[in-house]
């Protein structure tokens, strides 16, 4: 698992399809930090969620359950209506904002975080909730009053992403032997080591049972390129590179993090799609 945000998604949507229990989701969010506060980000939401403002409660991921519920319409194991799966992953970054209206707060944070989740029917009003680190063992989820997009865009449909990920990780290998042609030296040891660590952080965190076999090959290969570009990126030669091979550096890992985003928001918007029962 990516993100806070994306273990939320899928916990909460199979909690939702009556699949996992409260202690399940309460468990997977733990990997992230074992305590998580709840705030709401201005007045009129404290009022109408009933959350604390402006200093966060020790709440717990029990409280965001508790609202997610409520937003979504649905009680645990209830029917949805179709093209309403009440739960949506977003991955923003900047020059790829879709889904997120400009100039509002939640998109701003939504944006420095480059993450969030929305809870809502499209078309209506729903929340936003956007985390953030607050310590080694402390995770803030900040909680913003939204309007859910009538339609969301997404970048691929889950085959034309598991594609993208095939090729991706042929693109993230060259990335990587690009940045080791360089002439440089590297004192971060070795590039395949470093890859296995960050394929291990991200194995940590779990999925929900009920998320198709296909949506996993996808999440699969986005965290192996993830994990290649990440060392790739990250690699901190002795000898400063030259700035055409910082820009070529640049020009071939950007497209690569946007496939990754995309196949990541296409498996986890399928998984919520499937495991939710419909009307």
């Amino acid at each position: 698992m990516s993100s806070p945000s994306a273990s939320l998604a899928v916990w909460a949507s199979s909690w939702l399809a009556g699949v996992s229990a409260p202690d399940d989701v309460i468990d997977a969010m733990a990997e992230w930090a074992p305590m998580h506060l709840v705030v709401a980000a201005d007045e009129a939401t404290a009022a109408s969620a009933s959350l604390a403002w402006p200093s966060p409660r020790a709440d717990g991921i029990a409280a965001l359950l508790t609202l997610v519920r409520a937003t979504s319409g649905r009680a645990p194991g209830g029917a949805r209506q179709p093209g309403n799966p009440g739960i949506e992953l977003l991955l923003p970054s900047p020059g790829s904002a879709q889904n997120l209206t400009p100039g509002t707060a939640f998109s701003r944070a939504a944006l420095v975080t480059g993450q969030a989740v929305l809870v809502g029917a499209p078309g209506a009003d729903g929340i936003g909730l956007v985390p953030a680190v607050e310590g080694p063992d402390v995770m803030r989820w900040t909680v913003h009053t939204v309007r859910v997009p009538d339609h969301f865009v997404r970048d691929f449909s889950l085959g034309e992403a598991e594609y993208a990920m095939r090729d991706a990780v042929r693109g993230a290998a060259e990335a990587l032997g690009t940045m080791s042609a360089l002439p440089t030296r590297t004192p971060n040891g070795d590039p395949r080591t470093r890859i296995a660590a960050e394929l291990e952080s991200l194995a940590r965190h779990r999925y929900p049972i009920d998320t198709p076999e296909r949506a996993l090959r996808v999440l699969e290969s986005a965290d192996r390129v993830s994990a290649i570009l990440s060392v790739a990126q990250h690699d901190s030669p002795t000898e400063a590179p030259t700035a055409a091979a910082e820009a070529a550096r640049e020009n071939l890992i950007r497209p690569l993090w946007s496939a990754v985003r995309a196949a990541r928001l296409s498996a986890v918007a399928r998984s919520i799609e499937e495991g939710a029962p419909r009307a």
